[in-house]
């Protein structure tokens, strides 16, 4: 188990980035968390060092939580790479491709059962993401295969400027209230859009 951060540090960075971005110091797309800190810290506390983490756009706690040094995580986001940070190094990578990281994130899971070794995969994706055809896909070859991953659905009702109930015309989303081996389903309120940090930045 490696240090694990505290709520208020998350929060802290995440101001600061917010605080960043609003005076025109990050010339790139921002995906920010918030009212989120204590559901992560409470699953990040299961995954070791040794295992891999794949999330999208919105990372920038995930990858906190995975050990990345807080200087490390800004000087990437201020080169504009908020919504692609990979470190393999702290063995975590995300991507701003809606889906994009969970084949990959199912194929190394694959390769960890094939090579009969002990890590984990936890995959995070978020609401609108979990009802996707490729979604459906993965998580079902990851349960019939038995493969050592988990799947985390961060839902904050945002995708982009749509509902995703109402796109789908659901009442309730598929894993909604999930809670089994392989999928994890947890709802919070974003205080910030999906993008930015709430004001107009002009460049």
């Amino acid at each position: 188990m490696f240090l694990m951060l505290k709520k208020k540090d998350l929060i802290s960075f995440e101001n600061k980035i917010a605080n960043l971005f609003n005076k025109a110091k990050i010339k790139a797309p921002i995906h920010l968390h918030s009212n989120n800190e204590d559901q992560l810290i409470k699953i990040f506390k299961q995954i070791k060092k040794k295992d891999w983490i794949f999330c999208s756009w919105r990372s920038h706690y995930h990858c906190l939580l995975k050990g990345v040094p807080q200087k490390t995580l800004e000087k990437e986001i201020l080169q504009g790479k908020s919504i692609s940070l990979c470190f393999p190094e702290y063995n975590i990578y995300s991507s701003a491709i809606v889906g994009g990281i969970l084949p990959i994130a199912v194929g190394m899971a694959l390769s960890f059962k094939i090579k009969k070794i002990k890590k984990k995969v936890y995959c995070f994706i978020g609401d609108m993401t979990s009802e996707t055809g490729i979604a459906h896909e993965c998580i079902k070859f990851s349960i019939n295969k038995k493969l050592p991953i988990k799947f985390i659905i961060e839902d904050n009702s945002k995708s982009v400027c749509t509902d995703t109930k109402k796109t789908w015309s659901q009442k309730k989303l598929t894993y909604e209230n999930f809670s089994t081996k392989y999928v994890y389903y947890y709802k919070y309120h974003l205080k910030y859009p999906h993008a930015g940090a709430g004001k107009r930045v002009q460049f």
